[in-house]
This record gives C-alpha cells, structure tokens and sequence, in this order.
C-alpha cells in the first residue's frame, strides 16, 4: 500500500469516528491538527469534556489490538499537541484523551467496519 493509499484509508477512518462521535451529539472542532509536536486525528467536545481522539485503523485485531500501537511515544506527542492546541483555544472543559479503534477487513469496502471506543484510554 502506497502511502497516500494508506493516508486516504486512515481519513476515511477518521471520518466513520466523527460521525459516530456527531450521533452520540459531539460537536467536532477539528480533525487532522498539526503543529510541530504532532498530529491530532479528532478533537471534539461535548458539556463536559473536549476530547483529543487518536483513531487507528486496522483490518483485524490477530496481531494486535489497534490500541496497542499508541504506545507512551505517541501518546507524549498527543498530549503536548492537545497543550498547544488548548493555549490557543482557552476553555474550561475537561480535556480527555480516547482511542477509536476502526476495524475494516476490506478497507473502505467494508459494509459495515466495526468501531470500539476507548474513553480516557492514556
């Protein structure tokens, strides 16, 4: 797989995650945020919590779950970008870190892609 292939596969993740997170009446803020410290798939917040959501796409769990490949690296880039982002975006919700696991054994073919998500996951 090509690395736009793979990059065009993990959006189509990252969207399926949203939609979930807008059904269950999350607002999104952002998704796909930069900086220099990393990346954030997912920001949303509802009355309570803004939630900065690392979303990982795999076809099968047989090796591993797909919440195994957060490991403390990407986890300390995670939290020092969603420090960057919360300075520029000052709010009194409680910040929160998730991990949605996507499940596609087909890709972006996948009828129905099953979606597990871990609140307060890191």
């Amino acid at each position: 797989m090509s690395g736009a292939e793979s990059r065009l596969l993990g959006r189509w993740g990252e969207a399926l995650v949203a939609e979930e997170l807008r059904r269950k009446g999350w607002r999104l803020l952002a998704s796909g945020f930069r900086c220099r410290f990393g990346e954030i798939d997912l920001i949303a917040a509802n009355e309570k919590y803004i939630c900065f959501t690392e979303v990982k796409l795999r076809k099968s769990d047989s090796f591993a779950p797909a919440r195994s490949f957060v490991d403390a690296r990407k986890q300390e880039r995670v939290r020092t970008t969603a420090s960057l982002w919360l300075s520029e975006h000052p709010t009194s919700l409680q910040p929160r870190f998730d991990v949605a696991e996507v499940y596609a054994p087909q890709g972006t073919q996948t009828e129905r892609p099953r979606i597990i998500y871990l609140e307060n996951a890191f």
